[in-house]
């Protein structure tokens, strides 16, 4: 199971926390590294996910239904809470992402580990991938969108080692078949090698779909097409954060290559 994924959360969490103590008033309006997202509107994104898995409620009857684009539904959840004061943002992700890390941890063990759920516009994963969704989601958030270089706020953390990166990374490969479906398939026309570097290392080989199938992520390099950056770079490039010309060594015909890598955006 993921109980690594697990303890990587609960970790990039307690940073969060600390971060959170930190920020004054001035702080909270700063606009993030997510473009339209202020550092407020970031926490609030992530309450509204543990909210979401620990405390759901059904939309009122007159509320427009969420949108089938999968990055608009995020941005839906933070607009709802953009008339919530800073104190009604804090509360509500230091109320329920404590409730998420013990509903993860309950994912981990017995039948509830392998049993499918879906994430709308996501896919679907058993239920002890979860603990990587978050441990992905506060990592790359905290690192990437809240503090420098890209982000507005300053936390002197350790540099991220491999108990934080490789879970983030577990997600990201887990789901790639599924995020973008067909966009991205018809991108792969040839196995393509991603060879992750340093802290979250791993070699797996993105294959082309058969006829009316996605694209499959195997372990180890097949193929000619080889695709080389560090593992952290990978969470940000590979999130569209930065671009993958700026960190991405092409070995093989880099011309099978460039679609996919221009059409890759994890979320």
């Amino acid at each position: 199971m993921t109980e690594a994924a697990l303890r990587a959360a609960r970790a990039n969490v307690d940073e969060i926390a600390t971060l959170i103590d930190s920020i004054d008033d001035d702080g909270w309006a700063r606009p993030s590294a997510c473009a339209g997202w202020r550092v407020r509107d970031m926490i609030a994104h992530l309450g509204a996910v543990a909210t979401s898995i620990v405390a759901p409620t059904p939309p009122a009857p007159d509320a427009p239904p969420m949108p089938a684009e999968r990055e608009r539904q995020h941005d839906v959840l933070v607009d709802r809470r953009r008339s919530w004061s800073v104190a009604e943002v804090v509360d509500e992700w230091r109320i329920n992402t404590p409730k998420l890390l013990d509903a993860l941890a309950g994912f981990q063990q017995g039948e509830a580990a392998t049993a499918a759920t879906t994430l709308p516009g996501l896919g679907t994963y058993p239920k002890h991938m979860l603990a990587n969704a978050l441990a992905f989601d506060t990592f790359c958030h905290l690192r990437n969108d809240l503090l420098r270089p890209a982000g507005p706020l300053e936390l002197a953390l350790p540099e991220p080692d491999d108990d934080r990166v490789r879970p983030a990374v577990e997600w990201m490969l887990a789901g790639l078949p599924q995020m973008q479906g067909p966009e991205l398939t018809a991108t792969v026309v040839a196995p393509i090698t991603l060879e992750l570097t340093g802290p979250g290392a791993t070699t797996v080989t993105v294959l082309p779909a058969g006829e009316g199938e996605l694209l499959t992520v195997v372990p180890g390099a097949e193929g000619d097409v080889r695709a080389r950056s560090s593992a952290v770079a990978f969470i940000a490039w590979g999130t569209t954060r930065e671009g993958w010309r700026e960190h991405v060594t092409l070995e093989g015909h880099a011309e099978l290559a460039t679609p996919f890598l221009d059409t890759l955006n994890i979320i």
